[in-house]
């Protein structure tokens, strides 16, 4: 399937670039297999409960074709556990898809249309992102109008709606149940930097389906902002969230980060502090704040304890995390890196123990160190090796329904290869 896919793409690139002129042609490749040992890892783990270990890996082929007002990308991926499939074998469960497949057009002046399967990433990926430490990545089915000046100016405004079915046998009705998604969404966002400042505005509609045939409207906006003052650079991040929940519960939540990063003689060093609110047992409203289509795994501890498709929560609603967190990296070489990042958790409102409501148990939920090496072999190779470290508390445990032992070894270690070579770049 994946041969008969290429030799589709490479024959239609061929038979319509004698239509263009000044077109070009780049046609990129990615290995990427990762192997984990888990022990710990997402969930607090019991004493006797053996480590998980496996390689996943990532294979990508990236085609990219560009003239003069028109721009066609396409990134076939295949994702795979190693050994999920017999050595010879005429059915495979695993993931092959097309990851990206979008056009887009210079209609007018610094405007652009852009529609197709793509991937949102934007700012820091806090709140979209596209998810690129999974190996399948994030992306969404959507429809953008885009403005870029000479300035670095920029505005973005999205929309997408999405349906589950088999195209002849949809003859009515537009219900969107069996999919973890947004039925239909809307999104504008305003970016613009200077010599000291950058900031961006962010508006998002997202609506889901409900039990019934209604669709409930969440509403989250946002303000991202970096400026440089003297040699530190400091950031800050504020969100809120409004409109209705999918169990059609009223939301009122937000999400607020400040950090600062200095310069030392040895490494930079960045403190900070993430706040996202939550839901306490006897609220009636949903003020858990929830990052959505962020890349969660870069800022709440690599370990993915909380929001990575992993709940941590009490009663109606997640408990919100408040993470004080110390980042830094140390340059070893000219081709080595080593980052270090120090989370302290706790959550921002009260906790119980999940089997007596009448016991407080507190707000502390542990801390992470996470340590991660890169080595670039080559610009187009590069190893990566990490290892974390959990140290659990009562309230994890508690947030995690009683899940695990706190006292457990709770680590998680990893290393991954990425070859991604250019394999031609060519003018048509």
């Amino acid at each position: 399937m994946l041969n008969n896919i290429c030799s589709l793409l490479f024959t239609l690139i061929l038979l319509i670039s004698p239509l263009f002129s000044l077109a070009q042609i780049d046609i990129k490749a990615e290995i990427r297999p990762r192997a984990e040992f888990r022990n710990g890892f997402k969930a607090p783990r019991e004493k006797d409960m053996d480590p998980a270990f496996f390689v996943e890996q990532r294979s990508r082929l990236y085609v990219n074709y560009l003239r003069d007002r028109f721009e066609l990308h396409m990134a076939l991926q295949d994702v795979r556990i190693w050994g999920a499939v017999d050595q010879i074998y005429k059915q495979d469960p695993t993931l092959t898809n097309f990851y990206e497949a979008w056009a887009r057009y210079n209609f007018a002046g610094n405007w652009w249309l852009k529609a197709g399967r793509q991937a949102l990433d934007y700012d820091n990926a806090r709140f979209l992102g596209d998810l690129d430490w999974a190996q399948q990545g994030r992306s969404h089915d959507a429809l953008l109008i885009q403005y870029q000046d000479d300035t670095k100016f920029q505005i973005h405004a999205g929309a997408a709606f999405n349906q589950n079915v088999f195209e002849p046998a949809k003859l009515s009705g537009t219900e969107y149940f069996g999919v973890n998604n947004y039925k239909t969404m809307q999104y504008v966002w305003f970016h613009n930097e200077t010599d000291l400042v950058q900031y961006s505005i962010l508006f998002h509609n997202d609506g889901r389906q409900t039990q019934d045939t209604t669709v409930a409207y969440r509403q989250t906006y946002g303000l991202f902002s970096t400026w440089s003052i003297g040699q530190a650079t400091l950031g800050g991040e504020f969100y809120y969230q409004g409109g209705k929940n999918q169990n059609d519960r009223n939301v009122s939540a937000f999400l607020i980060s400040l950090s600062a990063t200095m310069p030392t003689d040895i490494t930079p060093v960045t403190i900070g502090f993430d706040y996202v609110s939550g839901s306490s047992i006897d609220d009636t409203d949903d003020h858990s704040f929830n990052p959505l289509y962020g890349t969660n795994h870069k800022f709440y501890g690599f370990m993915d304890h909380f929001y990575v498709g992993n709940p941590h929560s009490q009663g109606n609603g997640v408990t919100g995390l408040f993470d004080v967190f110390l980042k830094t990296n140390f340059k070893l070489s000219e081709k080595s890196i080593l980052k270090g990042d120090l989370h302290y958790f706790r959550s921002p409102v009260e906790l119980y123990n999940p089997e007596n409501l009448t016991e407080n148990i507190d707000n502390s939920l542990g801390s992470e160190l996470d340590l991660v090496f890169i080595h670039s072999f080559a610009p187009d190779a590069k190893l990566w090796i990490g290892y974390s470290q959990l140290f659990a508390s009562d309230g994890l445990i508690a947030v995690k329904n009683n899940s695990g032992n706190k006292s457990a070894t709770q680590n998680w270690a990893w290393f991954m290869f990425q070859f991604k070579p250019t394999l031609l770049t060519k003018e048509l």
